[in-house]
């Protein structure tokens, strides 16, 4: 295995003993980048290399006292989601409006992984804003799949994920509204991790009383190594009304399946569209679970799809769209069309319209609370639809059903985006297309550790990122 693929820990490792160091990693990743980057476009607003290796090697004359002064991703190269603002890189979101922008401060989640020792090298690629489930925006342009070039990676975390599978960083940021975390992991054959609401803060501005969508989350090929990037990325903000603990979940130990109860929801009693071939892959995560001693069982749809979708579309437009709406006036022209169609979709809203989304949202809260006092687990195909075209926006029609707005082909990540759930987004191998899929697993509000250990225990089953290196 070379370098630029190892496991974080593993590299980790060896740079806090001397067996490596941070100036040699920053050369190896380099030459990685300069040799994929160009036909997958995963990497963006990467740094000068000269800078890069001067701070690198900086960190390698650093006097060593034990592992005192050093994070725990001393000397790591890292590049984050470019909807964060980092001190001195471009910070676009994808957009032509931003497209000079140069932040003179870190966001929380930078200042945390700067923090904790890495080396922040430039960014990944998102769409615009981070709307819609595949990577492309005119800053840019489009990010593509390592295992087909002609497919999509997915997204708003698409340039992440195939950063991730393509080796050129070991642990990668994302975040995760309506899947962008869990969606492109499948479609790259890596693992992404959301975790319960409040456990990663997001950055304090504006409004932090009211939406509890999003969620920052860690992407790796590993659970173990999602473990070791949650404990930097998580923590309570003081700043922020809302928040959560948990105790450190690295190193992660592996869970023992046995006897362990998963509820299979497959395509929710076919209110799922599914292209042919998903669910059948899904199943093959399943049987690797029953192999480990899972009991898993076939669960009826618990509570209403469509119920849940009107809930989630007045929510979501009422978050994106409170938040892009000042940039509605500094260029209109500049915006693309689902983001407008958000930001006039929130200025229609009454608050009641708003309170009676908050209800339904309550009500499968309850229910799913119900459902895991009968199961530590339920799983979920990931995607609906198998990568598709660079040329496509967006599907319009999953098996002869047509999609009426831009994101409805990803309804099956609501169950979990909805209500805040913590769920693993893992690698499902590959189909007769030779394209990869994945499951999500998730449990109740809390669960986190829970679920990585499981995470571990089917990873040490598979290895499927391993296996089939994008």
């Amino acid at each position: 295995m070379t370098l630029t693929h190892r496991s974080a820990r593993d590299t980790l490792s060896d740079l806090r003993s001397g067996a490596l160091g941070a100036g040699e990693l920053m050369q190896a990743t380099l030459a990685h980048i300069d040799k994929v980057n160009g036909s997958l476009n995963a990497v963006v607003a990467l740094r000068d290399a000269d800078d890069l290796m001067a701070e690198a090697r900086a960190m390698d004359a650093a006097p060593r006292h034990g592992d005192s002064g050093r994070g725990p991703l001393h000397g790591l190269p890292m590049a984050i989601k470019d909807l964060a603002n980092v001190a001195g890189i471009v910070s676009s979101q994808g957009s032509p409006l931003l497209a000079d922008f140069v932040p003179d401060k870190d966001d929380l989640l930078a200042a945390r992984l700067r923090a904790a020792g890495a080396i922040l090298i430039g960014k990944t690629n998102t769409p615009e804003f981070g709307l819609g489930s595949h990577t492309f925006n005119p800053v840019y342009g489009v990010t593509r799949n390592p295992y087909d070039h002609t497919r999509t990676c997915g997204g708003s975390s698409g340039g992440a994920a195939v950063a991730l599978a393509s080796g050129m960083v070991a642990l990668a940021d994302g975040s995760d509204m309506m899947g962008s975390l869990r969606n492109p992991a499948a479609w790259n054959n890596v693992y992404g991790f959301r975790p319960s609401w409040g456990l990663v803060p997001a950055e304090p501005k504006g409004d932090t009383f009211l939406h509890q969508l999003a969620t920052l989350g860690p992407m790796a090929r590993d659970p173990s190594d999602l473990a070791l990037l949650l404990d930097v990325m998580a923590g309570r903000d003081p700043r922020q009304p809302h928040g959560m603990d948990m105790a450190a979940t690295a190193p992660l130990r592996p869970a023992d399946p046995r006897g362990m109860r998963i509820g299979w929801l497959g395509d929710w009693g076919g209110a799922f569209p599914m292209e042919p071939g998903i669910l059948e892959q899904s199943e093959t995560a399943l049987k690797v679970l029953e192999g480990l001693g899972a009991i898993v069982e076939p669960v009826a749809p618990p509570f209403s799809a469509d119920a849940m979708w009107d809930s989630w579309i007045t929510l979501r437009s009422w978050q994106v769209g409170a938040g892009l709406a000042p940039l509605m006036a500094a260029g209109k022209a500049q915006l693309k069309d689902t983001a407008i169609w958000e930001i006039e979709r929130a200025q229609r809203m009454s608050a009641l319209e708003v309170h009676r989304a908050s209800v339904i949202r309550s009500d499968w809260f309850a229910c799913a609370a119900d459902l895991f006092g009968r199961y530590d687990a339920l799983v979920l195909p990931t995607t609906q639809v198998w990568p598709f075209d660079l040329e496509q926006e967006w599907p319009t029609e999953i098996a002869g059903q047509k999609m009426d707005t831009y994101h409805r082909w990803m309804q099956a990540m609501l169950p979990v985006s909805l209500i805040g759930l913590p769920c693993l987004g893992a690698p499902a191998g590959f189909g007769a297309n030779g394209l990869p899929a994945g499951v999500q697993i998730f449990g109740p509000t809390g669960s986190d550790a829970a679920l990585l250990a499981l995470g571990a225990a089917y990873h040490a089953a598979t290895g499927w990122p391993q296996k089939n290196p994008g």
